[in-house]
């Protein structure tokens, strides 16, 4: 995989440009490629404690995209993952992932789509409950477990 920066802004440090690419890619694939219809502008993205993490194409592009969000909690929850068609199988979103667990401290989830849940494994997450269905695709929450 070739060395990549990750980009992490709240929403308010966005430009348009970056949130329109960011809405776009997440509309592109979970919207029209997996066909499923859903509420994707949920208000979490403006919550001051979301952060906006990606790794751009050498063009500028969104290659891959992820969001974490502060529950109330305490937990640090992963979520919107996805990577862009040209850019899968080469490693990005997993370098993503492991930058967004590195630099986060404390208990980090997600709900993973199920076909995901062995490629989320190979990051150290475990499968915490029964796979449940969320808009229409079968999900399992995961969460870190940590080897330190």
């Amino acid at each position: 995989m070739p060395p990549a920066d990750v980009t992490s802004r709240t929403f308010s440090e966005l430009t348009t440009t970056e949130l329109h690419d960011i809405l776009r890619l997440r509309g592109d694939v979970f919207v029209v490629e997996q066909q499923c219809v859903y509420a994707d502008l949920d208000g979490r993205d403006t919550e001051p404690a979301t952060r906006h993490c990606w790794i751009s194409s050498e063009g500028g592009a969104i290659s891959v995209y992820a969001r974490t969000l502060a529950e109330p909690d305490g937990v640090t929850r992963i979520g919107r993952v996805v990577t862009s068609p040209s850019s899968r199988g080469v490693g990005l979103a997993a370098h993503l992932v492991t930058q967004i667990t590195d630099d986060t401290s404390g208990r980090i989830v997600l709900d993973a789509q199920s076909h995901l849940v062995n490629w989320y494994r190979r990051l150290d997450f475990v499968v915490t409950g029964p796979e449940f269905v969320e808009d229409g695709i079968p999900h399992v929450p995961m969460h870190l477990q940590r080897n330190d």
